[in-house]
């Protein structure tokens, strides 16, 4: 049994290629029958899937990826990182913790490493080994942010965008920033926006009253998306942060905005995947356009004390990997062990039966003890070398074997 996952991520892959791959909330990951178990994570910068197979082999989960994606195999192939076993479990374990993040110790992603086991769990396609493994990952990301300053002094994509957006114009409190989306991102923004001093916020969504509600949280403006050229008119900044899976603002959009605003500059922010905004809107003329790409090139200075805490990470993580490992580990000794423990009770009772014929005599009392030492010495015997099989497997299995016929 073998614990798989293969996916791509902003370090492997470009935006134009993880927005292609990036699966809403709604897929379904029903694994093919030669899987008998998968996860699917899906997230802004990252879609991953991990499964439980008996033989180990990457070749149907890559073409499981490209069949619930859509896009051909040989389109990402190459992008894609492959890990096994002990390898597999420690990248879940340091998504979890935020060290494979775009923003170093992001706390997000262990919100989504949870609501990716609670979909599974609901389309009943996990078993008790990803279970587990999921579990102990998230609870190691737990263990992190609580003993470890590696998810504070704020640094996330949506913080980001804040401060890019507090450095694109003189006066951010008199900057009008146009926020589009109403999601968990979006808000991530307007409160990081708010810290910084941002006063005129004008939330669009596609349901104004997705945007009216977290406009009311924030004390901003709110719309819906027929609004949008509007306020794209009388913007200095906008954030992009929808689930739409195609652009929602195109060049012609903007183009338009800005004929009605001459030579006056537009910041767009796109912190959505799949964008938001048309990348032929960065070739009009006074628009600046941001993407996720472009954020991740300023990403180093913001993050040097989270980095420092890297190492007491490392450390905890390296424990609760051990711990998985060990359970891990066991999993195939398990029948073996089972078997070597059956075949002694049933050497203990041939013998036992022998012996207490040969002692008609003995009272009840005396031949209670009899059996309480059969099996004591039965356990004992078994002990030592079971848990070397649990912590050496399978180096020792196939000797075991041997030695006691099984």
């Amino acid at each position: 049994m073998h614990i798989l996952s293969i996916g791509i991520n902003h370090t492997t892959a470009p935006i134009r290629l993880r927005e292609r791959l990036a699966l809403g909330a709604a897929e379904t990951c029903a694994p093919p029958s030669n899987l008998q178990e998968a996860v699917l994570l899906s997230t802004c910068n990252r879609t991953e899937i991990y499964a439980v197979s008996g033989e180990g082999s990457f070749a149907d989960l890559q073409t499981f990826l490209a069949a619930i994606s859509g896009v051909p195999l040989d389109e990402f192939r190459r992008h894609l990182h492959c890990a096994c076993d002990e390898a597999a479990i420690a990248h879940l374990f340091r998504v979890a913790a935020g060290l494979e993040s775009l923003v170093l110790g992001e706390a997000q992603i262990l919100g989504q490493v949870t609501r990716a086991l609670e979909k599974a769990r609901s389309q009943n396609t996990v078993g008790p080994l990803l279970s587990r493994l999921f579990q102990d990952a998230i609870h190691a990301g737990k263990r992190v942010r609580a003993e470890t300053a590696i998810s504070r002094n704020p640094a996330s994509v949506s913080s980001l965008a804040a401060a890019l957006c507090q450095r694109s114009v003189q006066d951010i409190r008199s900057a009008q920033v146009v926020i589009l989306g109403a999601g968990e991102t979006a808000e991530l923004a307007v409160e990081a926006l708010r810290k910084r001093g941002a006063q005129r916020l004008t939330v669009i969504n596609r349901s104004a009253e997705r945007a009216q509600a977290l406009a009311a949280r924030w004390n901003a403006q709110a719309g819906g998306l027929g609004g949008l050229p509007a306020a794209l008119a009388d913007a200095d900044i906008l954030i992009a942060s929808t689930a739409a899976p195609q652009a929602v603002l195109d060049a012609e959009m903007v183009a338009a905005a800005m004929s009605r605003r001459p030579g006056r500059p537009l910041v767009l922010i796109d912190i959505a995947v799949p964008r938001n905004i048309d990348p032929q809107a960065a070739q009009i003329p006074h628009v600046r356009l941001h993407d996720l790409d472009v954020l991740n090139a300023s990403l180093e200075k913001s993050l040097a004390g989270r980095i420092a805490e890297v190492p007491r990470v490392e450390a905890i993580l390296a424990e609760e990997i051990a711990k998985f490992m060990d359970y891990f580990g066991a999993l195939d000794v398990l029948p073996l062990i089972s078997d070597m423990r059956r075949q002694a009770e049933a050497i203990r009772r041939s013998e036992l039966e022998k012996t207490l014929r040969r002692l008609p005599g003995l009272g009840e009392a005396e031949r209670e003890h009899i059996e309480a030492l059969t099996q004591a010495l039965v356990k004992k015997l078994l002990d030592k070398p079971t848990r070397q099989l649990r912590a050496e497997a399978p180096e020792y299995a196939a000797t075991a074997r041997a030695l006691f016929g099984i």
